[in-house]
């Protein structure tokens, strides 16, 4: 059948299946995860080179040192500015709703913490900590290595020492461009084995933590999830409104790239297809060079909700009650510390086991309490940080004028029909 060549159409039924099998036959389906695995490691080895290309092409291309650095300065501070905002909205429902108060935390201390607290420390995650890991110890090793920041700090070097060369560096660039077009070809055929990687997670989740995980703790999953509703139809909703787009058309938009986040529980897996759905949206391949990438780093909108609540949830669970003072201070901490998320592999989990370290009168164990449910709420904060980071690109990009109207108006047409 034709509609079953539709990739959206294949992920969901791809996720479909993948629970039935993990309720079904637990242990098989829990040990499906090497078919996620193997996805979401081919996608990662695209991701560095992809890149270093698009930012060094983006900013390259330009020209202009002044454009370079008003977009970056403006992708920033909107970056700072919404993410502190999710930080608040998070902490705001969960001081509302208290989805820990009067839960039985004597089992947290039997669970085993350590891979998270040790890699939490092992990560160190104050300001001067965080600025160091962006620059590379070479050049080559961030593409080598895949990491995330150093490579984006490595390209936008490169791309400003371009930009600076003029006319010179124009037979580099279209160089650049030529081997971005293998490498986005080589996305689109790893991306036909999309629902072979959703599969395989969706089976691991259901088969690894079983059915009934998905009502353990289920005030805190729903208030997670509703606070990540109210801040995608809210705030990204009027953000969008302001500048001339409609948020449910743009989700409707990116679809194949949610659907794919929600199987994955990655929302690296769908970056580089997010990026050419950004330019055929009507965004500049410059702002999309720029933005995307750093977004990935300093633009973690649901990551930021997740944090705070989970946070909150903790405390509430053990009594600790929290004056005005320690929650705002809270907020402050994780305003720092959710920069880094990125940077950590199982970053949610483990970027929190650094903010509670940071802040003593929330017992660090309390983490074990949420390790049943974090893979559901994975799901919700990865496809916040797509949209988050798709918003803010058309933000900039029609801030900047480098957002074509006309081939927006064509696309969304097409996509309508």
């Amino acid at each position: 059948m034709k509609i079953f060549k539709n990739l959206t159409v294949q992920v969901i039924t791809a996720i479909i299946l993948g629970i039935i099998v993990g309720a079904i036959w637990p242990e098989f389906g829990a040990g499906l995860k090497i078919l996620a695995d193997l996805f979401i490691k081919l996608i990662k080895m695209l991701i560095a080179p992809i890149i270093f290309l698009t930012v060094v092409i983006g900013i390259g291309s330009m020209g202009d040192m002044k454009k370079v650095g008003k977009i970056g300065g403006k992708a920033l501070i909107y970056f700072e500015i919404v993410s502190t905002i999710a930080l608040a909205i998070g902490i705001a429902v969960a001081l509302i709703i208290h989805a820990g108060s009067g839960l039985d935390t004597s089992h947290a201390g039997e669970s085993d913490i350590s891979q998270y607290t040790t890699a939490a420390a092992e990560s160190e995650h104050g300001i001067g900590a965080f600025i160091s890991s962006i620059i590379p110890d070479n050049f080559i090793g961030a593409l080598a290595n895949g990491e995330l920041l150093p490579t984006l700090f490595a390209a936008v070097l490169f791309g400003l020492a371009a930009a600076s060369l003029g006319e010179k560096s124009k037979p580099v660039i279209q160089l650049f461009e030529q081997v971005s077009e293998i490498f986005f070809k080589i996305v689109g055929m790893v991306m036909k084995f999309s629902p072979i990687g959703a599969f395989g997670a969706m089976a691991y989740t259901i088969g690894n933590f079983g059915l009934e995980s998905l009502g353990n703790l289920g005030l805190l999953m729903a208030s997670v999830y509703l606070t990540m509703a109210i801040f995608i139809i809210v705030i990204l909703g009027s953000i969008a409104k302001f500048y001339g787009f409609n948020i449910f058309k743009f989700i409707a938009y990116i679809k194949d790239e949610i659907f794919l986040v929600i199987g994955t529980s990655s929302s690296e897996s769908a970056l580089p297809s997010m990026m050419r759905k950004l330019e055929r949206f009507g965004c500049s391949k410059q702002v999309v060079g720029l933005v995307v990438p750093t977004g990935y780093s300093f633009n973690l909108d649901g990551t930021a909700i997740y944090l705070s609540m989970a946070a909150l949830f903790i405390a509430q669970a053990y009594g600790v009650d929290l004056t005005w003072i320690q929650v705002i201070t809270l907020l402050g901490i994780l305003m720092i510390t959710s920069k880094g998320a990125a940077g950590v592999t199982g970053s949610g989990f483990i970027t929190l086991a650094a903010t509670l370290a940071a802040f003593p009168m929330i017992p660090v164990e309390g983490i074990a309490l949420l390790i049943g449910v974090d893979r559901f709420m994975s799901e919700a904060r990865a496809v916040t940080n797509l949209i988050g980071n798709g918003v803010a690109t058309v933000v900039v990009s029609k801030s900047e004028k480098e957002f074509d109207e006309s081939v927006n108006e064509k696309v969304m047409a097409a996509h309508s029909n």
